[in-house]
């Protein structure tokens, strides 16, 4: 890959594509930020500022904003995508034409789309008509907004083609930001994926009053989940105690930036799903996965009984009551990962 200044296109001006903007520029980057909200590019130009989703944070200079794809992807190396999972094929779709054929997607996506189980990685490269080698994933313990304040942390840059991997990695990389690579892009993506139910499983807990002991149970036993279903496809066993996993979970799981786990808490207090999403500023990424991720797992045959747990609460009527004592009442059966299940 070139060592020359590297031209970055993020899609998505949301808080994390707008976070990783930043980050890019501050590795020095040369960025363009697209999105569909005017107000946003043209706050982002005039003041250096995304008061809607990154309220009192300074941008870095080198960040223009725009709402035309064309102008944002024209002459990009590096293709950053931060769309909502759920939408992600139709909008780079629609954006093909405009990327070029040897260009470098990211994804920063953490889902599963409803209906064809495909990893947001797969939607990438198929929506626009690159190589899979072409693609990395960006996730790790990476909350956006303490990013935006430039608090040190780090994250993995996963990719099938370790060249790709180093130059994304490069692209990324600063005082504040420390990427690590590796190849395992399905148990990276997959981490991402569940993480965010676990989350919404430990909002639940705490929003009804659970205290460490259960968080700490809820985090514990979503690791083996995710753990099973990603070795049952293919996954290396490496990732999940590594920052794509554990240290994303934990992160996901405990801090209050994290809207998985705000919109759980919420539902554990007893606000309807509609009621949670307003009081959370929005919706959450597992609100609309943990379906897709459930449906996966029944797939391959892995039990996923927190998951489940969280579909029924949040999709199915079942009170968190009852999705306790379910869980609870199951048959006893050893800890590990490779145990009966």
């Amino acid at each position: 890959m070139s060592a020359e200044r590297i031209a970055a296109a993020v899609l998505g001006s949301g808080s994390w594509g707008t976070t990783f903007a930043a980050v890019l520029a501050d590795a020095g980057c040369e960025v363009r930020l697209w999105g569909r909200d005017a107000e946003v590019a043209d706050q982002v130009n005039a003041s250096r500022r995304n008061e809607k989703r990154l309220p009192g944070i300074d941008l870095p200079a080198g960040i223009r904003a725009t709402t035309d794809a064309a102008e944002a992807l024209a002459g990009a190396g590096l293709v950053v995508v931060a769309v909502p999972s759920q939408v992600a094929g139709e909008t780079l779709t629609e954006l093909r034409r405009a990327v070029a054929p040897d260009a470098v997607a990211v994804s920063l996506m953490k889902g599963v789309e409803l209906s064809t189980d495909r990893r947001m990685s797969e939607v990438v490269a198929e929506s626009l008509g690159l190589a899979p080698e072409r693609v990395a994933v960006v996730s790790g313990p990476n909350l956006a907004r303490e990013i935006a304040h430039r608090q040190p942390t780090a994250t993995v840059v996963s990719c099938a083609d370790d060249d790709v991997a180093r130059y994304v990695a490069r692209a990324c990389s600063s005082s504040y930001f420390r990427p690590y690579t590796n190849r395992d892009v399905v148990g990276v993506e997959l981490c991402g994926a569940v993480k965010n139910v676990i989350a919404l499983a430990v909002g639940i807990a705490q929003g009804r009053g659970f205290g460490y002991n259960t968080t700490a149970t809820v985090i514990t036993r979503g690791l083996v989940e995710i753990t099973r279903l990603g070795l049952a496809l293919g996954a290396d066993a490496e990732t999940f105690p590594g920052l794509a996993g554990m240290g994303d979970l934990v992160a996901t799981c405990s801090s209050p930036l994290s809207r998985n786990h705000t919109l759980g808490k919420h539902i554990g207090q007893g606000l309807s799903l509609d009621d949670a999403i307003a009081a959370t500023g929005g919706t959450a990424e597992g609100v609309k996965s943990c379906r897709s991720v459930l449906e996966l797992a029944r797939k391959v045959g892995v039990d996923m009984p927190i998951t489940a747990g969280v579909v029924a609460v949040l999709h199915e009527g079942m009170p968190v009551d009852e999705m306790a004592r379910g869980l609870l009442s199951r048959p006893q059966k050893a800890e590990g990962v490779s145990a009966e299940r």
